[in-house]
């Protein structure tokens, strides 16, 4: 891993700033949290700003740690500029599914960057799929299409346990933002990379299929 891109830095610094007035502020983080009620009364920045927010430190650095590893693949083949826009498509795209699976719960809340960061992570396996991970307490690599894949099976079980006040459901539409976008930057994949494409579709076609038959 080289010197981590001043785009990557600049994006990690605004999560950890905001993240940490949150922490210290509980009135900012209910006034700029996803709330379904809120935002379909109108305040419809909630589902920006959310994805800035966490809910503890471990959720902050788990988020920031994943990004930092991924991001710079994603600057390499497209640049700075396009990461930035996967970053921010993936993060609406996140908000987006979650308002559409929970917009009859006007309760429901959740906050982080798991949106933007699934979106940023698809978005690299896509472009180099053949990357592999040394994971904590594994001492083999495991290739990074396994972990993304294992990372949004494990976001259904989030979705159906409600775990925490974490925005598992914003892993999916981050996911979708990161892998359309990143096949209309580059549409050469879908015939280069045909089976990774068709891999990472499965996790996303099993949760509308799930959704689809009253599942989740």
């Amino acid at each position: 891993m080289g010197n981590i891109h001043f785009a990557t830095m600049a994006i990690m610094a605004v999560n950890v700033l905001v993240s940490l007035k949150g922490f210290n502020d509980t009135s900012f983080f209910e006034r700029y949290k996803f709330g379904v009620g809120p935002i379909n009364a109108g305040q419809k920045e909630r589902m920006l700003t959310s994805g800035f927010l966490h809910v503890d430190l471990s959720h902050l650095f788990f988020n920031m740690f994943t990004l930092y590893f991924f991001a710079d693949v994603v600057i390499d083949w497209l640049g700075p500029v396009k990461f930035v826009g996967i970053y921010f498509i993936s993060l609406i795209g996140g908000s987006l599914l979650a308002l559409f699976f929970h917009k009859n719960e006007p309760r429901y809340s959740a906050v982080g960057a798991s949106g933007a960061v699934t979106g940023i992570l698809y978005a690299a396996i896509l472009l180099q799929p053949n990357m592999s991970l040394f994971l904590m307490f594994i001492p083999i690599p495991i290739p990074a299409y396994v972990v993304g894949i294992g990372y949004l099976l494990y976001s259904i079980y989030g979705m159906k346990s409600r775990a925490g006040n974490i925005g598992h459901t914003a892993h999916f539409g981050g996911a979708i933002g990161g892998y359309v976008t990143t096949l209309l930057l580059m549409p050469d994949l879908i015939f280069t990379e045909t089976l990774m494409v068709i891999l990472l579709a499965v996790p996303i076609i099993i949760l509308f299929a799930m959704e689809k038959m009253g599942k989740i």
